[in-house]
């Protein structure tokens, strides 16, 4: 349901490229991914890892702080128990006010000039009220030293705004030697655009690392896309799709509303988050010290279809459904495997290629229930009383058991519990061409059922109606994804399976 990762690179930075032209080029693009050496701190990793700093820094002072006073004021280091409280109260005060103000933005640390000390004792005062309020509510200010809170209160600005200094160095550092990787992103845009834009600069203002850049061809106007247009927008999706991309960035004049609106919608196919990065004129104003903006100027013109949480928790329950019903089904598999090769001769699986999510190929996984091996531009779907099936296989097919083995593909990544039923790429070739949102199902992995087999549209799809209504249940699917939406369809799936409609 979300984007797989995978080992690929992207051209190395002084080996700048503009890729045009339909997407019979796009073999050649795996020959140029690069190797990439080592791991890498991600872009969106180094807000936490100064966070976390800052965190340290003020645990570190209240125990010092607190351990000082004593000292001096009592010779000794008694009744330190209340004090120890205090420190991790206030870390997670701070940490939480400087994500909600933007004190951790890795852009404002990048920003050599930016001064930092006013906007940390600001919010440490902030703190500070907030904790001596806590302690007024809950009448336990009698239990702390006053000696104490003061010595604490004084050290840690101090500490932090030193400390602060330091941060930035190492993130500038790490971020110069090349050990930060940003967001994986193909940019696609003017030449005259993309000719401005820095892989540094990208990858400092905007938490981007590019791993392919494509030149729009320059349009004559009009309302409707050219025929050069429209191959070069197909070439940047399958250029995102072979190299992994995790977003696809525009970089277009923004006066130029006709070419951004077009490309928005040619780029709907794709399940990658766009970002529109701001032109020429308007970075130019960043720089300009007498404007006050925004630390991203950049726009969001497509989501993602599901959030990283969203992602992580569709994902778990993948993981841990495939691996319990794996168990489960393990003996009734070993027993279908051992009846299929009896059965009839040929392989006990059956392997055809399939599009995932963004349209990757992948091999799926059922047993065989059919004399025939079919995986190439032309695939006939089963039929009722289909004389191809073998005496086994109709058993399989009726009780959906010859879907079991799909269970590995979820492991594997291609597929999910549940998500559109992936089709042979002869019939995704051909229904893409008859229905204009067919594509739109590639925007999330696909499932071993979905919201539209437990709708009743399951099994031959002969005429294009059913098809369409297969489609409109897919992307109803999409749209309203939940947990719950998913625990639901895997609850009917057991109902339907007993109903056997459509099953042959």
């Amino acid at each position: 349901m979300f984007p797989q990762t995978s080992a690929d690179g992207h051209r190395a930075p002084d080996e700048p490229a503009s890729l045009e032209g339909p997407i019979d080029n796009a073999p050649l693009i795996e020959d140029r991914q690069d190797r990439r050496v080592g791991v890498k701190i991600p872009y969106s990793a180094l807000a936490h890892l100064v966070a976390s700093f800052d965190a340290a820094v003020i645990l570190f002072a209240s125990v010092v702080g607190t351990e000082l006073y004593q000292i001096l004021a009592n010779s000794g280091l008694d009744h330190l128990e209340p004090m120890f409280g205090i420190g991790p109260v206030a870390a997670l005060l701070y940490v939480l006010i400087g994500y909600s103000t933007g004190l951790y933005d890795v852009r404002a640390a990048l920003a050599k000039k930016q001064r930092d000390a006013g906007r940390i004792f600001a919010q440490w005062t902030l703190v500070i009220l907030l904790l001596t309020s806590l302690a007024f509510l809950m009448k336990s200010g009698a239990v702390y030293s006053r000696g104490s809170v003061i010595c604490f209160s004084l050290l840690a600005p101090l500490l932090l705004v030193g400390c602060r200094r330091f941060a930035k160095r190492i993130v500038a550092g790490v971020v110069a030697d090349g050990q930060v990787e940003g967001q994986r992103a193909v940019l696609l845009g003017t030449s005259e655009e993309l000719a401005a834009l820095g892989l540094a600069e990208l990858l400092e203002k905007f938490g981007l690392t590019e791993v392919e850049r494509v030149a729009f061809p320059a349009g004559r106007g009009g309302f409707a896309m050219s025929a050069g247009e429209a191959a070069t927008l197909e070439h940047a999706i399958a250029v995102a799709r072979i190299r992994g991309a995790e977003a696809i960035v525009l970089a277009f004049p923004w006066s130029d509303t006709r070419k951004v609106e077009l490309v928005r919608d040619g780029l709907r196919i794709s399940p990658l988050p766009v970002r529109l990065l701001p032109d020429r004129r308007i970075r130019s104003l960043a720089g300009n010290p007498s404007f006050r903006l925004q630390n991203s100027l950049s726009v969001e013109i497509q989501r993602g279809p599901l959030s990283r949480a969203e992602q992580a928790s569709k994902r778990l329950l993948d993981v841990v459904g495939a691996l319990v019903g794996l168990v489960v089904f393990a003996p009734l598999m070993i027993l279908s495997a051992i009846v299929v090769k009896l059965d009839s001769p040929g392989p006990v699986f059956f392997r055809q290629k399939r599009n995932g999510f963004n349209a990757k190929e992948f091999s799926i996984f059922k047993f065989r229930t059919m004399t025939v091996m079919e995986d190439g531009a032309t695939v006939v779907q089963a039929k009722r009383f289909d004389p191809r099936c073998t005496r086994f296989g109709r058993l399989l097919r009726r009780s959906s058991i010859d879907e079991v083995p799909q269970l590995i593909n979820v492991l594997m990544g291609d597929m999910s519990l549940v998500g559109p039923r992936p089709h042979a790429l002869a019939h995704d070739s051909h229904y893409g061409r008859l229905l204009s949102e067919y594509a739109f199902r590639h925007h999330v992995k696909p499932g071993i059922t979905g919201w539209a087999q437990v709708k009743g549209y399951r099994g031959e799809t002969a005429l294009v109606e059913q098809m369409k209504g297969r489609i409109d249940c897919d992307l109803w699917y999409i749209n309203n994804w939940s947990l719950a939406l998913d625990f639901k369809v895997l609850l009917l799936t057991c109902l339907e399976l007993t109903n056997r409609r459509n099953a042959y």
